[in-house]
């Protein structure tokens, strides 16, 4: 979907009827204008959805102004504020917290009932996977959250103060949904109309949905392992045999394609249009630069007055930050537009496209998978490991062959099995989610790899976060249903360990207490 004209039709029509798509139909007929529609059509609903979400999760907010800076991707080297966590409290963080419901996810939940209403699978179950992959963003920074009674205040029986789910019951729904998507999309399409066009990221691929659908599950399976292995085991497998598959190829992967065109552009390119926040996370270049890892060539820039990739301690005060401005890396030059208020950099930054899951991330699922024992079909941990690192090498455009065969050759890098593999395989999913800060931070979680991500020095608190606070809207608007879910789950803080997040010790690659405690 990069053609200009194709996204002026779709969002025209979001435009025109999608705001009263969420309404109440409770209004009162003073309120009701009979020359108005009262639904928007579900492709269009669906569009701009998918839009909303991508941009939300993979976008600024969220990811590149928060996420980024909890996983230690990226470090901020002006207003260091959220890179400290003092701007990632929950009056900051409302907006994505309540805009993901009134948004996107209320505009899925009305393609999947319209698509259910007409018994049609190509409208309802992808629609039905991208409630599940926000959703999954949506648990795994807050822990508890509505989620059964979310989205049916106009309903009859509805609730405006739905309560707070348990992440478990969260994740296993999840499940249920997308083993239901993939099902329901492996019925012939007979004379059903899908999106097509309007389908942003497949163009209406069945078979692509599917492979999309069993690899989130697999995604979810392994991030609650620590708590519940036999469950995790059992979706895992379950998504690996699943009909379409998992996803084979950087080819096949869910890729939302920014038209770039000054209206509709990739969300960081647009940040980084007027604004020199971020650098490389020395976190990053150490994981990164000793090893050879010529993926650096691509994630940041060389330091301006000093040449090389130098990362930034995450965390330091304005003045401290201040010195390094040009000491330090940028982000890549393939994130940039051409220009920016600062300085010339890239070119088709704005047109960048970003993905909702990753081929690489998918083998380093099979990897792990793998040397769990788990049946994963074809292929070892090693053969699995050997090719996340390749299908990140060439996700992200890296060439140069020779650069390549020595990196793997480094001891260091090359596979070693056991814990080690482990280990191994959580550091090379954590560099390769670089772009995907609620991903990284949700996986260093689990794994505690690398084990250098600590809290800088002029963090808040003294260890890294295990998630957001809840915004305070919800405070305001439903206090008791927050109140069972901090009787639940636990305080409202930043330390405050959600459901998967509750046995550490259990993960093989688990460094010990100090784990992203401030030294």
């Amino acid at each position: 979907m990069t053609n200009r004209s194709q996204w002026a039709v779709v969002m025209a029509a979001v435009a025109a009827l999608g705001a009263t798509a969420c309404n109440s139909d409770s209004l009162t007929s003073y309120n009701e204008n009979p020359n108005s529609a009262t639904t928007a059509p579900a492709p269009a609903l669906f569009t701009n959805a998918t839009r909303t979400a991508v941009a939300r999760w993979l976008g600024s907010a969220y990811n590149l102004r928060g996420t980024e800076w909890v996983a230690q991707h990226l470090a901020e080297v002006q207003y260091p504020d959220e890179d400290a966590y003092k701007r990632l409290q929950g009056g900051f963080t409302a907006a994505t917290f309540d805009g993901a419901y009134s948004a996107e996810q209320m505009d899925f939940q009305k393609v999947i009932a319209a698509g259910k209403a007409e018994n049609n699978h190509l409208l309802y179950a992808p629609a039905l996977i991208m409630r599940s992959w926000g959703y999954g963003y949506l648990t795994d920074t807050w822990g508890d959250v509505p989620y059964f009674q979310a989205l049916a205040g106009d309903s009859v029986g509805g609730t405006l103060s739905p309560n707070y789910d348990s992440q478990k019951l969260i994740y296993d729904d999840l499940f249920k949904s997308l083993a239901e998507a993939t099902t329901a999309l492996s019925t012939p399409a007979g004379t059903l109309i899908g999106f097509g066009a309007a389908d942003p990221i497949y163009g209406g691929s069945r078979v692509s949905w599917q492979r999309f659908s069993n690899s989130l599950r697999a995604r979810h399976a392994m991030r609650i392992v620590n708590v519940a292995p036999a469950t995790a085991r059992t979706q895992f497998e379950a998504a690996v045999v699943a009909a379409g598959g998992l996803i084979t190829s950087n080819a096949q992967m869910p890729t939302f394609s920014w038209p770039g065109d000054g209206v509709y552009d990739n969300p960081w390119a647009a940040n980084f249009k007027t604004r020199d926040d971020h650098r490389l996370s020395n976190r990053l270049t150490a994981n990164m630069v000793p090893q050879g890892d010529p993926r650096i060539e691509v994630y940041g820039m060389p330091a301006e007055d000093v040449g090389g990739y130098v990362g930034l301690e995450n965390a330091l005060t304005q003045d401290q930050a201040s010195a390094f401005l040009t000491t330090t890396s940028r982000p890549g030059a393939i994130f940039y537009p051409g220009a920016t208020t600062y300085g010339a950099f890239g070119g088709s930054g704005s047109s960048l496209p970003q993905y909702l899951i990753t081929y690489a991330e998918v083998e380093f699922l099979l990897a792990e998978a793998a040397e769990r024992g788990w049946n994963v079909g074809a292929g070892t941990a090693a053969s699995h490991y050997l090719a996340g690192i390749n299908a990140s090498m060439d996700q992200w455009g890296v060439t140069n062959a020779a650069a390549r065969a020595a990196y793997l050759a480094n001891p260091e890098i090359a596979y070693k099995g056991g814990t080690d593999g482990q280990i191994q395989i959580a550091t090379q999913k954590w560099i390769a989610l670089f772009g995907d800060g609620g991903q990284a931070w949700a996986e260093w979680r689990r794994t505690c790899r690398p084990a250098n991500i600590v809290p800088g020095p002029e963090a808040i608190i003294d260890m890294v976060p295990r998630r957001y606070q809840y915004s305070t809207t919800e405070i305001d608007v439903n206090e008791s249903g927050m109140a069972a879910a901090l009787t639940n789950q636990g305080p409202n803080i930043f330390q405050t360990r959600m459901y998967w997040d509750k046995s550490p010790l259990v993960a093989p690659t688990y460094p010990g207490a100090a784990c992203g405690v401030k030294p």
